[in-house]
């Protein structure tokens, strides 16, 4: 009897390991934070509304210049800003910015979104998944992103350029914008000056975002740290901004005197004539830099506001996702 007994509890032990202990390692790996397309969507869309809101301004005050023969200087900037505050009230500062945020949120979405699916496309293609990227693929993945998202919201950047040098009284919001251009000018309009853009944004794009993540990666290298500070973010993005704008200013200047060309007067078509007819009139730089001054005041705070804001919105998410706050 004892040795059925010792016989039938033996296999006891041995079964006691369940084999539905296996699925727990793939919950286990369904739970870690994912970043998706949606997440580089909405985070791209805060940081560039936030970044334009702060130096709506200043961007208003540089446009102005960019299309008038007239001189810049700080103190004629300055001046213009406390005229217009004077004359229309503080709201006066921002007109203009309802289309800057209707362009600049899709814009921003679509610019860094498309930066990371460029950057994971060129890190397989190369055999650099899950790392950085050499310096040239950098600088492609910026400008690839950059002319994305030019391509997809140019109209919107065209509105905005009439809205921000135009009365109120003539045209009174956006869509009033679309529909007298539409109407007066015809559609092709809305593209006018959409060469120089592209032509500016390929160089702007990449240097810029080449330059951050040059920065970071240098950065991660010397203090052993795996993410900067806010405030590193921001004087890394601020370097990134005015390298990249100060390389592509002048044809920011022709885009702009094309865009409003209907209502300033300006007759030229091309690029090229609208950037010897600007050389010729004003000199080259006071003409085709005008305001670069004050672009580099507000170039690398929009800059390093706009990066920082992603990189800090994008590890909130993370963190939310890890406290189980949003599910994919």
């Amino acid at each position: 009897m004892a040795p059925r007994v010792s016989d039938h509890q033996s296999p006891l032990p041995v079964s006691e390991p369940p084999v539905l202990d296996l699925p727990p390692s793939s919950q286990a790996k369904d739970l870690r934070p994912r970043w998706t397309v949606l997440d580089s969507l909405l985070c791209g869309a805060f940081a560039g509304a936030v970044a334009k809101t702060v130096i709506a301004p200043l961007d208003r005050t540089k446009i102005i210049f960019q299309v008038s023969s007239n001189r810049f200087s700080a103190k004629e900037a300055f001046r213009l800003i406390y005229c217009s505050y004077v004359k229309d009230g503080l709201l006066s500062l921002w007109r203009g910015n309802s289309a800057t945020m209707v362009r600049v949120m899709p814009y921003a979405a679509i610019q860094f979104c498309s930066h990371d699916q460029y950057k994971r496309l060129l890190g397989g293609y190369y055999g650099y998944q899950g790392k950085a990227l050499p310096p040239f693929q950098r600088f492609l993945a910026g400008s690839l992103a950059g002319t994305t998202a030019a391509m997809l919201t140019y109209p919107l950047d065209m509105v905005r350029a009439r809205m921000a040098v135009t009365a109120r009284e003539m045209y009174s919001n956006i869509m009033h914008v679309f529909v007298r251009i539409s109407q007066e000018e015809g559609v092709r309009t809305l593209y006018r000056g959409f060469t120089p853009t592209i032509m500016g944004v390929i160089p702007y794009a990449g240097i810029t975002f080449f330059t951050y993540e040059t920065l970071k990666k240098l950065h991660t290298e010397k203090t052993a740290r795996a993410q900067p500070y806010p405030a590193e973010r921001l004087a890394f993005g601020a370097c990134a901004g005015l390298i990249g704008q100060s390389a592509s200013y002048p044809l920011d200047v022709v885009r702009r005197r094309m865009q409003t060309a209907a209502v300033t007067g300006w007759s030229h078509a091309t690029v090229l004539g609208t950037a010897r007819a600007i050389a010729a009139q004003e000199g080259v730089a006071r003409g085709l830099y005008k305001g670069l001054s004050m672009n580099w005041v507000k170039g690398p705070v929009a800059v390093g506001i706009s990066l920082t804001t992603f990189d800090l919105a994008h590890d909130l998410l993370l963190k939310l996702q890890r406290m189980g706050y949003f599910a994919h």
